[in-house]
């Protein structure tokens, strides 16, 4: 597949129950990573393949517990662009991730959110 799912984001409203479960249901390994400004994020990447993630607590007040997949591209700005010349909305134009790579969240011509990602080796 050109450009497969590589990373799944759980935006939590309780990221400790959130941890307690999947660590619990899927034997997950999750790590903390202190991101600065009091933000944490917790990675996990699951035995035996697939993609990996992370959560941290849902960016959006009031927003309810939700899973966003992300989707490798080549370039961040050209997919970015394109998806929104082929009737995407982009709700989060291109951000750095320091020493890791890009992001951009799309929502599709049917509401559907997505993210794109670029590693930082890619650029």
């Amino acid at each position: 597949m050109a450009h497969p799912f590589c990373h799944m984001e759980l935006g939590s409203t309780d990221v400790a129950k959130s941890k307690t479960f999947y660590t619990t249901m899927f034997g997950w390994n999750i790590t903390d990573m202190d991101m600065g400004g009091g933000m944490t994020y917790s990675m996990f990447k699951p035995e035996g393949g697939g993609p990996g993630g992370g959560m941290m607590k849902h960016p959006v007040p009031g927003a309810p517990s939700s899973w966003l997949p992300y989707v490798a591209v080549d370039d961040i700005h050209a997919a970015t662009k394109q998806a929104a010349s082929l009737g995407a909305k982009v709700m989060k134009d291109v951000q750095e991730v320091p020493h890791t790579g890009w992001f951009s969240i799309i929502l599709d011509p049917t509401g559907a959110a997505l993210g794109l990602w670029q590693e930082a080796n890619k650029s």
